[in-house]
């Protein structure tokens, strides 16, 4: 412990080393889309879904059912990947759009 830590410090550090390997589910939603039941059950594979997002315009990122930030797909070794542009601030809702 360095000069400036307090124990308080140190305690609170502890506290968040605790929960970094606690597993929790990322979710990057690249669009939704409203379709009726019997649209979904008509559809075939070449079928078209048209999403309400423009392409290129940044993905959402979820972790823990809270939008944590937005970023663009990308292709690395053949799986695609995130790269994160933008960290959310806590108000932001998910498919909410910042101006």
């Amino acid at each position: 412990m360095s000069g400036f830590e307090s124990d308080e410090d140190e305690g609170a550090l502890h506290s968040v080393k605790f929960i970094e390997d606690v597993p929790l589910m990322m979710i990057v939603e690249i669009g939704r889309t409203e379709m009726e039941v019997q649209d979904i059950l008509n559809l075939k594979k070449g079928n078209l879904v048209v999403f309400e997002k423009i392409v290129g315009e940044p993905m959402d990122i979820v972790v823990g059912d809270r939008l944590m930030a937005r970023g663009e797909i990308v292709v690395v070794n053949e799986r695609y990947g995130v790269r994160i542009s933008e960290v959310t601030r806590p108000e932001e809702k998910i498919g909410e759009r910042r101006e």
